[in-house]
């Protein structure tokens, strides 16, 4: 057994390369080996977004507090609130993150393939972003 002890381990600022805004990256867990599994409560200030990306095994997130928005490719920009949760397919590709107006939390959890989690691509526009 093992307990990550709440504050133990440091906050992080998305990294501008795959996201837009301010957003805060709080490490929940990552499994060891031979489990995949790796987790974070991600926070997103006021229009603050992640890029385009895939996940080699899906994603799961679950909002927690606020109001973000989500897209797949091709499909219409969803809005959601806490308690609920949003699958992401394997290898479908999707963007994620706060209204305009409102911040959004949300856990994350994914697998990892190979040692990875995620596929970064291309950022999401501000015209996309505000296609809604």
């Amino acid at each position: 057994m093992e307990i990550k002890r709440s504050g133990s381990q440091p906050s992080g600022r998305g990294p501008a390369d795959w996201f837009t805004g301010t957003v805060r990256i709080d490490p929940l867990f990552s499994a060891p080996q031979p489990a995949r599994a790796v987790g974070a409560s991600v926070t997103f200030e006021p229009g603050a977004r992640t890029a385009w990306h895939t996940h080699p095994l899906g994603q799961t997130l679950i909002v927690t507090s606020g109001c973000g928005l989500v897209q797949r490719e091709g499909g219409p920009i969803e809005e959601i609130r806490p308690g609920d949760v949003v699958w992401f397919a394997p290898g479908e590709k999707h963007w994620h993150g706060a209204t305009a107006t409102t911040a959004m939390t949300h856990t994350a959890i994914q697998e990892q393939l190979d040692g990875k989690a995620v596929d970064w691509l291309e950022q999401v526009s501000d015209e996309q972003y505000g296609a809604r």
